[in-house]
């Protein structure tokens, strides 16, 4: 699989903790995957999620990735490298507090695409500096309840700043909201990566129709 911008279009990012079941993950991954979305991010971390089950972890790390490959959608991991490794996930995502990008590329193959949050015009800088990452993702756009260390919120004249200092595409994450989507894409970014807006929709056909 070769990278394409438009694989940041529809971004679900999701893990066991966004659900009350693990199970419902999938269950929800496979409706948004026949709905349209166009990457997935496994982020597995944080209170209620599989971090102290190693073992259940993977394996459902892995059943993602069978969903994902069904419909030829890039499955990423968040931050875990090994795990991402051991998967041969078509990438992986890391942010400013994980392990550094410069040593991440240096573990991991060639062909696993690579992408950096990033919030600052000097973090922007230094990622046009750095080969080997295919994207950035930009954020928090807006208040979000999902990472409630996510800091200074941007907005959208910020988002539209860095996306035309990046030579990357970049995804905008934070808080989006179904009626911001067409607003994100006005900045230049490339699509939405969400977490609630995707795993809360009980009918994601629908809510996706008029973007997938």
């Amino acid at each position: 699989m070769t990278f394409n911008a438009d694989f940041l279009k529809l971004y679900f990012i999701g893990g066991s903790q966004d659900f009350k079941h693990p199970e419902d993950l999938l269950t929800q991954l496979e409706k948004l995957l026949d709905a349209g979305i166009t990457a997935f991010q496994f982020r597995d971390k944080g209170p209620g999620s599989l971090t102290k089950d190693p073992t259940a972890q993977r394996e459902l790390a892995e059943a993602c990735q069978r969903l994902t490959r069904q419909y030829q959608v890039p499955f990423f991991v968040d931050d875990d490298v090994n795990l991402a490794i051991a998967l041969h996930a078509e990438g992986i995502h890391v942010g400013q507090d994980d392990e550094a990008v410069t040593s991440l590329l240096q573990r991991i193959p060639d062909e696993m695409f690579v992408g950096l949050s990033c919030k600052t015009k000097e973090q922007v800088e230094i990622a046009n500096q750095t080969p080997g990452i295919d994207y950035l993702g930009v954020g928090p756009i807006f208040p979000t309840s999902s990472k409630p260390d996510a800091g200074l919120i941007l907005g959208l004249g910020t988002l539209t700043k860095l996306v035309q200092l990046s030579t990357r595409p970049v995804v905008a994450i934070g808080g989006i909201t179904l009626d911001a989507l067409p607003d994100i894409l006005k900045t230049g970014a490339k699509g939405s990566a969400a977490i609630r807006l995707f795993a809360d929709k009980a009918d994601p056909a629908t809510m996706l129709a008029p973007f997938a």
